[in-house]
């Protein structure tokens, strides 16, 4: 049985600028390592045999350091968008998606079991299932409550607020394709509308590990840390 991952890797990293002008963001290294590499690893080892990258943005380079996959002994192939078409558009041009796959963003960091949340998916009823995380955001201002009248009637000195966030991996059922328009920029927040608009299954599962993306400088570098003291849980 062939287990199969799709891997977005076609952003242009803008917020992870000047690093991105050379390097596509999935090639960013996390250690001696690319992190998309290290998704790649994670993948192998938990059985997922066929990895499909979708690319746009210096769509040779990463052709061109991936190959076949034969090093990571998987199958390897990829996906050309003529355009970016967000994080879910992509999934149309891919013809021979089996009923059930993994669907990753290119630049997340984590220890989560895709085995596990993959197959929880499979056993359960969602069309759509999140992986999730637990992110606590503080206010760097005292806030400042205020009555009809413009009068203080509290006040909270740099508040905390909790919220869970999705971590960028998806477990998915091949028939949400039937939202998701040719040709057209489509993301997770429109899929997400569209499934709870339709009264379609979406499963949340937090994890309370390792996560983090490399959207911007500060998070590529806390990654850069966090991998090397969690290196052994994220190089299995």
């Amino acid at each position: 049985m062939s287990d199969r991952a799709v891997l977005l890797a076609g952003g242009k990293g803008s917020r992870l600028r000047p690093y991105t002008v050379v390097l596509p963001k999935p090639l960013m290294p996390i250690g001696e390592y690319p992190v998309i590499e290290v998704l790649i690893r994670q993948l192998a080892f938990r059985g997922f045999n066929h990895i499909t990258l979708a690319v746009n943005h210096q769509a040779e380079i990463i052709r061109a350091f991936f190959g076949d996959g034969e090093r990571w002994g998987v199958r390897m192939d990829y996906s050309l968008e003529p355009a970016a078409l967000s994080t879910i558009g992509p999934l149309r041009l891919i013809p021979d998606l089996p009923e059930n796959f993994l669907l990753l963003n290119g630049d997340v960091l984590t220890d989560l079991d895709f085995r596990a949340f993959f197959d929880r998916h499979v056993n359960g009823t969602a069309d759509f299932t999140i992986a999730a995380h637990r992110r606590v955001h503080q206010i760097d201002y005292g806030v400042l409550h205020v009555d009809p009248e413009s009068r203080l009637s509290g006040f909270e000195e740099k508040p905390t607020a909790s919220y869970l966030v999705s971590m960028g991996v998806y477990a998915v059922r091949r028939r949400i394709l039937e939202f998701v328009p040719a040709g057209k920029p489509y993301g997770f927040d429109h899929l997400m509308l569209d499934l709870l608009k339709n009264g379609r299954p979406v499963q949340v599962e937090t994890h309370d590990g390792v996560w983090l993306d490399i959207g911007r400088p500060d998070d590529y570098a806390l990654a850069i840390d966090t991998f090397e003291q969690h290196r052994q849980r994220l190089l299995p």
